[in-house]
C-alpha cells in the first residue's frame, strides 16, 4: 500500500477512534459502526488488489529470469521454492528469514543476504537461516562466505544433501576438485533428496571433465540425463566431453538431442549454437 494511501486510512481510523471514545448516544455508535465496517472493507479490498499485484510481480520476475538466463545461462543449482518452516518468535528473526527466502526467490540476492544476516543476529546458529544465507551468497559468487555457511549447516545436519551439493558446486568453481568429489559423492550415497542426487551427478561430470577424465565425465552426464532428462545443460556438457574425447560425431548427435529436447531452453539453444559452430569448423572452448 502506498504511503499516502496508508496515511489516509490511518487518519480516518484516528478520526473514528476519537469519535467513538466521545460517543454517548446509541445512534452515534451505530453510525460509527457503519464507518468502521466501511473502512475495514476498503482496506481489505486494497490489500486484495495489492496481493494480486504482488503475484503478478512474481511472474514478471520469472520472465526476467528467463530473459537473463537466455543471455547468460548458469550451471548454479536452481534455488528450491519451498517456503522455510518458521515459528513465531518474540525477537522477530522469523520475519527476516521469510523475507530472505522471498528475496532469493525474486532474484534480489543482496537484499536477501542483508535480511538473513539480520535474522542470524537475532537468532544465531540456526541451520535453516545459515543455509539460506549460503544460497544468497553463492548466487552472488561470494564463494568463500557461502562455503563457510554451508559448512556450518553440515556440522549440525550432516545428512543435508542440498548443502552438500552446494558445497560441491562451490569447490568446483574454486577448483578444489578433491573436496568437490567428496561432497558430491556423499550426496549420491545419501540419496535422500532427488534434486541433490541429480545435481551431484551433473557436477561430478563437470569435475571429471575439468580433470580431463572424459570417460568418467560421460558416465556421470549420462546418469544425470537418466535421472533428469529436463536438465538440458547435461546434453551440452556431455557433448563437450565427447568432443574432447575424440568422439566428434557422437558429440554432434548429443547436441542435436539437446536442441530437440527443448529448443526454447537457454541450454537447448546453446546446443544448437555449438552444433552450428562446429559444423562451420569451430571447436568448443576448454573452459565451461
Amino acid at each position: 500500500m502506498a504511503e499516502t494511501e496508508a496515511a489516509t486510512f490511518r487518519a480516518r481510523y484516528a478520526a473514528i477512534e476519537a469519535r467513538l471514545e466521545a460517543a454517548t448516544a446509541a445512534t452515534d455508535r451505530d453510525v460509527i459502526k457503519g464507518e468502521i465496517i466501511a473502512l475495514f472493507k476498503e482496506v481489505e479490498a486494497e490489500i486484495s488488489q495489492l496481493g494480486i499485484l504482488r503475484e503478478d510481480i512474481k511472474k514478471l520476475v520469472e520472465k526476467w529470469k528467463q530473459v537473463q538466463q537466455s543471455s547468460v545461462p548458469s550451471i548454479a543449482p536452481e534455488f528450491g521454492g519451498d517456503r522455510p518452516i518458521v515459528v513465531a518468535d518474540h525477537i522477530g528473526a522469523s520475519t527476516f528469514v521469510e523475507k530472505g527466502w522471498s528475496l532469493i526467490s525474486l532474484g534480489d540476492h543482496e537484499g536477501a543476504e542483508r535480511a538473513l544476516k539480520r535474522a542470524l543476529e537475532l537468532s544465531p546458529n540456526d541451520p535453516q537461516t545459515e543455509s539460506l544465507l549460503g544460497w544468497a551468497q553463492m548466487l552472488q559468487e561470494k564463494y568463500d562466505e557461502a562455503l563457510l555457511n554451508f559448512q556450518k549447516v553440515l556440522m549440525r545436519q550432516p545428512t543435508n544433501s542440498l548443502a552438500r551439493i552446494n558445497l560441491g558446486y562451490i569447490c568446483l568453481k574454486k577448483r578444489i576438485f578433491g573436496e568437490a568429489i567428496e561432497h558430491l559423492s556423499k550426496a549420491i550415497r545419501l540419496d535422500n533428496d532427488r534434486k541433490a542426487t541429480l545435481y551431484a551427478h551433473f557436477y561430478l561430470g563437470l569435475v571429471y571433465g575439468e580433470r580431463e577424465l572424459y570417460e568418467d565425465a560421460q558416465t556421470f552426464f549420462r546418469k544425470t540425463l537418466a535421472l533428469g532428462p529436463n536438465l538440458i545443460e547435461a546434453y551440452y556438457e556431455l557433448g563437450r566431453s565427447l568432443w574432447f574425447d575424440g568422439k566428434r560425431e557422437e558429440a554432434k548427435q548429443t547436441w542435436r538431442d539437446g536442441l530437440a529436447a527443448n529448443k526454447f531452453n537457454p541450454w537447448g539453444k546453446r546446443c544448437g549454437e555449438m552444433l552450428k559452430h562446429v559444423d562451420e569448423g569451430g571447436a568448443p572452448a576448454r573452459n565451461t
